[in-house]
């Protein structure tokens, strides 16, 4: 995805968080949370959860998503941590970081059945 390589680990997607090139930050989101499997869901959720507070709009924005991406796949997330961060981000400054919380808002009160709106 993007200019991650089609085969990465998350090995790889530890070591680009390290790097933090900006370039490549907000695909780090939706690759974890579109390219996982089921042993990697929890790692992918929690990678989610620490861009939730990036620096770039679209990595923050793009986190949230992936809570969305998440939901659809593996019908769960943990709802104590991933509420909260979702309703912070539908009042994000950032119109983007606000888009991609109603995304993702949406798809958890589709796929989950509760809804992260206040």
């Amino acid at each position: 995805m993007g200019p991650l390589p089609p085969d990465w680990t998350p090995a790889d997607i530890e070591a680009l968080i390290v790097e933090n090139d900006p370039d490549k930050m907000p695909y780090v989101p939706v690759a974890v949370s579109m390219g996982c499997d089921e042993a990697d869901r929890d790692w992918a959720e929690s990678v989610c959860v620490r861009l939730t507070s990036h620096p770039l709009e679209w990595v923050r924005g793009n986190a949230i998503l992936g809570f969305g991406h998440l939901a659809r796949e593996f019908r769960t997330l943990d709802r104590t941590v991933v509420e909260p961060l979702v309703r912070q981000a539908l009042a994000d400054p950032s119109s983007v970081v606000r888009g991609q919380a109603e995304a993702a808002a949406d798809d958890i009160t589709h796929f989950l059945g509760w809804s992260p709106r206040p």
